[in-house]
């Protein structure tokens, strides 16, 4: 192993946060302080082994005690957090049995003790077990138990804090985009350590909008910048060309979890994740034949249903909450907040011009859902999780699009007239509260919509956030398409197109609801945590 990956990824930060307190507002301190108590022996060095080794092999090497037991070799995660419950996650580096204590308090007094699945090949030896959720915060402790009942792994601990009450606020931040245009896990700069500076926020949810990896992007160790600088990447074998086979997918998720601040991220935030295109492969959609002479496997068809196993596998989400077992779901977060998770990859139309009288980027199904489900929320505030923003120009080459805007100044046409629907149906319903969240463009920018300014008049005005990269490389603004009457009120971005991570344009959004419900702020923030625009909303 050479020394700047041991140095990159061998050393695991051990701290907390308390949350500031909320205008208006009294919310008892719930501090993380003794999260990584247990959390730093098991699964930290064994990741540094990945560095050089395929994830199916990652965590073969020695064990950090015994030869003979398992360990857990990518920490610990949760998601899809319901009322009652929230679901856990592992991997271990054999078929071993996943075990689950919870308990109330990080000291794990009175703790329960869980069976979970056993972790087998068939998961690339992941596994997930939805544990009961009976207080506020919820302390998690996973080991891997021997299958001939020898021994079992080192611990690891986590935290995820349940829905909140009536009287409960909650801070909610989201972004995308991991691991992208070459700028991997920099050992000289720490890492990945926005999502450091997410934790030290001391966030209840995170919503990851996609390109959760980028499995069509290959590292090199090292990337010269335009100052001549040197920029150093940890590079694992799957990371070395596109992702074709399930391995090599399977490895673009278990080269982000080497980062240290991913895993201590992971460990104290629970997470709503969906996926985009770069899961797959750039701009992909059904049906797809691919002409990069980089894929030896030119079907889209055949791997979508890889990289879709592959992202199962490693993230903490739950299918079985899904429409249709896939991506798109509604999850209710306390009596105030309700995410609708969409899926704008599987049910697509072919990317081109984007005209004519109808267009698909939910499909019917799904846009029929998403009416119905928005329409029976309760929520105060119904936030809408987008894998792709509305307004904004996204190019495919110079003839086709990517996303929903086709740059007509006209009435909606191809893929406008679906989200139109959308909107006209929510407006008719007199459906109040809805906040759209995207990333996918890497920048951050802050757009109204209003058909006062836009080609009909048949929606009410509505809010839609970007926040993005995480870290990936950086693009300037881009244009907005007139249709939906998009104003575009913040962006930031660079000047330079790809920037890296060095340059400081990495962004997350925070959404942050008062006690009560009564308000929501939405906080644009850069890399370091920094507030760099803000509006206060009222339902």
């Amino acid at each position: 192993m050479s020394r700047s990956v041991h140095r990159g990824v061998a050393r695991f930060v051990r701290t907390g946060v308390a949350r500031p307190g909320y205008k208006g507002g009294v919310r008892s301190p719930l501090t993380r302080r003794s999260l990584f108590r247990s959390a730093a022996v098991a699964g930290l060095a064994v990741p540094a082994v990945a560095a050089t080794a395929s994830p199916a092999s990652a965590s073969a090497g020695p064990a950090l005690l015994r030869p003979d037991r398992p360990s857990l070799t990518h920490g610990v995660q949760s998601g899809d957090v319901l009322p009652g419950s929230g679901l856990v996650w592992t991997r271990a580096d054999r078929p071993s049995r996943m075990v689950v204590e919870v308990a109330d308090n990080p000291e794990f007094r009175r703790a329960r003790r869980l069976r979970g699945p056993v972790l087998t090949p068939a998961t690339d030896l992941t596994g997930r077990l939805r544990v009961p959720a009976t207080s506020r915060e919820v302390h998690y402790r996973v080991v891997a138990e021997s299958l001939d009942g020898r021994g079992a792994s080192e611990p690891v601990t986590g935290m995820f804090r349940s829905t909140p009450g009536p009287r409960d606020g909650a801070r909610i931040q989201w972004s995308g985009d991991v691991v992208g245009q070459g700028w991997g896990i920099n050992p000289d700069v720490g890492g990945m350590r926005i999502f450091s500076a997410m934790a030290d926020r001391d966030p209840d949810l995170f919503l990851h909008s996609g390109d959760t990896v980028y499995a069509d992007g290959p590292l090199t160790e090292t990337v010269t910048l335009p100052d001549g600088r040197t920029w150093r990447n940890v590079v694992t074998p799957e990371k070395r060309k596109v992702a074709e086979t399930l391995a090599e997918y399977r490895g673009q998720y278990a080269y982000n979890l080497l980062d240290e601040n991913v895993r201590r991220f992971n460990a104290a935030v629970p997470q709503i994740n969906q996926w985009d295109d770069h899961e797959v492969t750039n701009n992909w959609y059904p049906g797809e034949v691919l002409t990069d002479p980089k894929y030896t496997e030119k079907r889209v068809d055949v791997l979508a249903p890889r990289a879709f196993r592959a992202f199962h596998e490693w993230v903490p989400l739950d299918p079985r909450r899904a429409v249709d077992g896939r991506v798109y779901r509604r999850i209710p977060y306390g009596p105030h907040v309700e995410v609708f998770v969409l899926d704008m990859r599987h049910y697509r139309d072919a990317n081109g011009p984007n005209t004519g009288p109808r267009g698909r980027i939910l499909g019917e199904r799904q846009a029929r859902w998403l009416v119905d489900a928005l329409s029976s929320s309760r929520a105060t505030w119904k936030i809408v999780q987008s894998d792709m923003p509305i307004g904004i120009l996204v190019p495919d080459g110079d003839t086709a699009w990517e996303a929903v805007a086709n740059g007509e100044p006209s009435a909606p046409t191809g893929r406008e007239s679906e989200i139109a629907g959308v909107l006209t149906a929510l407006a008719r319903k007199k459906v109040r509260g809805v906040v759209w969240v995207t990333a996918d463009v890497h920048y951050t920018a802050a757009h109204h919509y209003s058909p006062d300014r836009a080609a009909f008049d048949g929606f009410d005005p509505f809010w839609e956030f970007v926040s993005g990269p995480l870290h990936a490389g950086a693009f300037g603004p881009s244009e907005l398409d007139p249709t939906f009457g998009p104003e575009a009120v913040f962006t930031r971005g660079p000047s330079r197109q790809g920037a890296s991570p060095l340059e400081g344009f990495q962004h997350f959004g925070e959404l942050e609801v008062a006690p009560g419900g009564r308000e929501m702020r939405v906080t644009l923030r850069g890399q370091q945590g920094e507030e760099l625009w803000g509006t206060t909303l009222t339902p």
